[in-house]
């Protein structure tokens, strides 16, 4: 099952999509937002995926969807917890400053909580208040939406409580980063909003590409028109969703809606760091990755970070070659 928001008040209007992302019908009769769907997911969804049947089937007319309209599937969500689960992402950022990274790091879930009242809608700019010395960057992420989760669940069990996949631009401003964790309190000012793809859907509709709690598709990214990135999901991911939502649920509950990103997907080559998609790797998933390996090879980064002007896209298709969550596309805007 296909869902997404259209953009409509705070919370956006609930409709359900067709596989191919062409048709939609309202799902109002049975939940009018996402969150309304989320805090009553076990007595609506058997409703919603017999109306998305329907659609499939051709017994419901619906209408044309049109991704421009839509809002991000939460445009706003109680809780968006970020991991970091491609820990090679993690060592090579630390390499590049010549920083031992911890054995911990590969036991021990990296996580921080993003804020999460104002998302951006899938086709909205990036809109940055003063100058490109922010340091502008996009993550392409694949992220899950939960049920209610209570605390201290297994790993194993967590599973159970996704609801719906998604994937996400984690936007990051690189160069407010160092001075914050530098007071040891975490993001905050370089995490502004972040957007989701028009479409969520449910595990079982991603068939064998969901298994294990991990995405195992590439996720497509490209920047100002070029292939930057297509790293596969479920490759190098040192955490599954289950993991990470276990981490978050250590020692509080979850609620219905909270969001739970993979970190910024980045994928070896053989055993070493990735190569650009020009010179026959899978690219990266953010602007910083390359900057690192520039750094690690010739002792400083020379690919710039985003300028005013500069247009962003992510997208996933199945084996088929169907997107299947709708394509993320955003233009840097001064405000």
């Amino acid at each position: 099952m296909k869902l997404a928001s259209l953009i409509s008040g705070r919370d956006g209007q609930l409709v359900v999509v067709s596989d191919d992302l062409s048709r939609m019908v309202s799902a109002a009769e049975i939940a009018p937002t996402l969150q309304n769907a989320l805090d009553n997911w076990d007595s609506v969804s058997a409703k919603l995926e017999d109306l998305h049947a329907k659609l499939q089937r051709g017994e419901v007319e619906g209408q044309a969807f049109d991704q421009a309209a839509c809002h991000s599937p939460l445009p706003r969500a109680y809780q968006w917890a970020d991991g970091s689960a491609y820990v090679n992402h993690v060592e090579l950022v630390r390499k590049a400053r010549n920083a031992e990274m911890p054995e911990s790091f590969w036991t021990d879930p990296l996580m921080y909580q993003g804020g999460s009242d104002s998302f951006l809608a899938p086709r909205a700019p990036i809109v940055m208040p003063q100058d490109e010395g922010f340091g502008i960057d996009f993550e392409a992420e694949v992220a899950v939406i939960t049920g209610d989760v209570p605390m201290g669940v297994s790993a194993e069990e967590a599973l159970n409580h996704i609801r719906l996949v998604m994937i996400v631009n984690d936007v990051s401003l690189r160069g407010l980063i160092p001075n914050e964790l530098g007071k040891g309190f975490g993001f905050f000012q370089s995490k502004p909003s972040s957007a989701f793809a028009p479409v969520c859907v449910t595990p079982a509709a991603l068939g064998e590409s969901w298994k294990g709690g991990k995405l195992h598709l590439p996720l497509v990214s490209h920047l100002n028109g070029e292939v930057f990135g297509k790293p596969e999901a479920g490759v190098d991911m040192t955490f599954d969703f289950g993991q990470l939502i276990a981490h978050a649920a250590r020692t509080r509950p979850l609620c219905a809606g909270t969001i739970i990103g993979s970190g910024t997907v980045s994928n070896k080559l053989d055993g070493g760091p990735g190569k650009p998609v020009a010179e026959g790797g899978v690219g990266y998933s953010c602007i910083a990755e390359i900057r690192m390996i520039e750094t690690i090879k010739d002792g400083k980064p020379s690919t710039p970070f985003m300028k005013f002007g500069d247009a962003v896209a992510i997208e996933m298709f199945d084996q088929g070659g169907q997107s299947i969550f709708g394509r993320i596309e955003q233009v840097v805007e001064k405000s």
